[in-house]
């Protein structure tokens, strides 16, 4: 079983000794159990409140890499022509505490009738696909300063 406490970022050039496939709410949690694609155990103790990142890099005390893969999930995706539809949209799946991914004039949630029902009425296409979930990490994601 391996343990890990430290992070290397998405840059590493050492030997990857196993990757593990996490959906975005696994990606969000500090601590985790898992299973890495070689079989072996693996034990998470992180920092909470810095999800892992996509392409990320973690060092277990036994000195392996492990590397963080994102897993093919449902999502609903919602597309518009016009910039002011967009972020329309983007205000108020923001005022809902919403996590989203966004792109040029489309953007990415979890499946939730009422959320796309919503969209669908500001004049959004919202479609339904399968790939990987990586919203925005947010406002106050690399801590919050007081000045």
């Amino acid at each position: 079983m391996l343990d890990i406490y430290t992070r290397l970022g998405t840059h590493c050039h050492d030997e990857v000794y196993t990757t593990v496939i996490l959906t975005h709410e696994q990606r969000e949690r500090g601590r985790l159990k898992l299973v890495g694609e070689n079989g072996e155990e693996i034990r998470v103790f992180l920092d909470r409140g810095k999800p892992l990142l996509v392409g990320e890099y973690l060092r277990s005390e036994c000195g392996k890499t492990i590397r963080i893969v994102g897993a093919v999930e449902d999502i609903a995706h919602a597309s518009c022509e016009d910039w002011s539809t967009f972020a329309k949209a983007c205000y108020h799946l923001g005022n809902r505490h919403t996590k989203v991914e966004v792109g040029e004039r489309w953007l990415r949630i979890k499946p939730d009738h009422v959320l796309e029902e919503m969209l669908h009425l500001l004049g959004l296409v919202v479609t339904h696909e399968q790939g990987i979930f990586n919203p925005e990490s947010g406002a106050y994601s690399h801590g919050h300063h007081h000045h």
